[in-house]
């Protein structure tokens, strides 16, 4: 059954269910990301690297993504997503297992690649199941609640694997991803029902016809492109930020977890009214404020020195909402933007480029970053920031032409 076709006021039982998996799932997929970035000072002075070995850390587990999203987008379609979201899921549990078991640099970037590759397809696979359940007019709403998993892995997932990283080594945390991980698994095993209408509609033959006719098509490239620059623009200064917080603004390792689970209370919060919001108002609007109030807010943030911990925490809890209010809107414009026959080819084209612009940005940061000794304060950060604000305001530009394409083909205020 298409989307269009259910009701868009209250949801079922079931969709209830798939709301509540799929945020868990985004919780331990995106914890295993973001883990990396409070862990980050600790890595680097446990390991021995630089910033730009650590930037690269980061971008393996993005490039590896976005290259298996690639490679498996022309298949996207012509399976079961159920049977999908299980193959990839379970491969990322054993990459992330590796991940805590590397005992050096070198196997810890072959462990992120191995992560990579499975786990940057989950959220594509994801999206293509929200697409398939849920009506665009409830769309906002259900990415509200599904990305809650975000700040969820700040609340709960990065002050917790702060705290165990500490007190045991940085290892320990993956492997406590890799077990909640595994729970979940039997629990998409268990209850997930088969997802497979879109299967009566494919017209391709085989897999490389149905990923070029994906690619091809004008609108699809235009929600391609606001994508990567979404990506590139809303990573960049991440990888780097809790090396930023101890080194620049004063803040402790004990302090850390705290700020992380601050600004995850409120995102919590915020995404499911910001959700609610998008619906009722306008997707495009929420996107553009909530772009141009994170501009502010991250250069302001960048120029700060020695500063105060509460003052720390109150930036870091304004500058996250920001953020996270671009991303409900635009994950819910986006989504609207494929045929449903396109749907997983779309989405897994689309996350492969948000993996690798992902991946690019926090390289690129990696570069422009200096820091001359492990503890010594980071160099350049203003800069950034700038360049991302650059790339922030071109993503309003583009999403108000993926704004139009979504109006013109379903008809509706979007």
């Amino acid at each position: 059954m298409d989307a269009q076709t259910l009701p868009s006021a209250s949801f079922t039982g079931y969709q209830k269910f798939v709301i509540f998996i799929l945020a868990i799932t985004q919780f331990t997929v995106v914890l295993d990301f973001m883990v990396m970035s409070p862990l980050g000072d600790i890595m680097m002075k446990t390991l021995h690297i630089n910033t730009a070995q650590f930037g690269s850390a980061v971008s393996a587990y993005a490039f590896s993504a976005g290259i298996s999203g690639l490679l498996t987008a022309g298949f996207a379609d012509k399976f079961d997503r159920k049977k999908l979201l299980l193959f990839f899921y379970t491969g990322f549990i054993i990459g992330t297992f590796f991940c805590a078991m590397a005992p050096n640099y070198e196997l810890l970037l072959a462990a992120r690649i191995v992560t990579g590759i499975f786990g940057g397809v989950i959220g594509s696979v994801s999206m293509a199941i929200i697409a398939d359940l849920f009506s665009l007019q409830q769309r906002g709403k259900v990415m509200g609640f599904v990305q809650m998993g975000f700040g969820a892995s700040q609340v709960l997932g990065i002050p917790i694997g702060l705290f165990i990283a500490n007190a045991w080594g940085w290892h320990v945390p993956f492997l406590w991803i890799a077990v909640m991980a595994a729970l979940v698994a039997i629990g998409i095993a268990v209850r997930l029902k088969p997802v497979n209408a879109h299967l009566l509609l494919q017209r391709d033959k085989t897999a490389v016809q149905h990923l070029w006719h994906t690619v091809v098509k004008k609108d699809y490239r235009v929600g391609f492109l606001a994508t990567a620059l979404l990506s590139i623009g809303g990573f960049m200064m991440m990888p780097f930020g809790s090396a930023f917080a101890i080194n620049n603004l004063g803040i402790t390792n004990e302090q850390l977890p705290f700020v992380f689970m601050f600004t995850g209370i409120a995102t919590l919060i915020t995404m499911p009214l910001i959700g609610k919001l998008s619906d009722k108002v306008s997707k495009y609007k929420v996107f553009a404020i909530a772009t141009l109030t994170a501009i502010v807010i991250i250069n302001i943030y960048a120029h700060f020195a020695v500063t105060p911990f509460w003052l720390v925490l109150v930036a870091n809890v304004l500058m996250m909402v920001a953020i996270m209010c671009r991303m409900v809107p635009s994950t819910a414009l986006t989504s609207a933007v494929p045929e449903p026959a396109d749907r997983g080819a779309f989405m897994s084209v689309n996350a492969s480029l948000q993996q690798m612009a992902g991946g690019f940005g926090a390289m690129l940061a990696g570069v422009i970053i200096v820091q001359k000794d492990n503890f010594s304060p980071l160099e350049h950060y203003d800069t950034l920031a700038m360049i991302a604000s650059g790339i922030m305001l071109l993503t309003i530009f583009l999403m108000y032409r993926v704004n139009r394409i979504v109006q013109r083909r379903n008809g509706v205020n979007s």
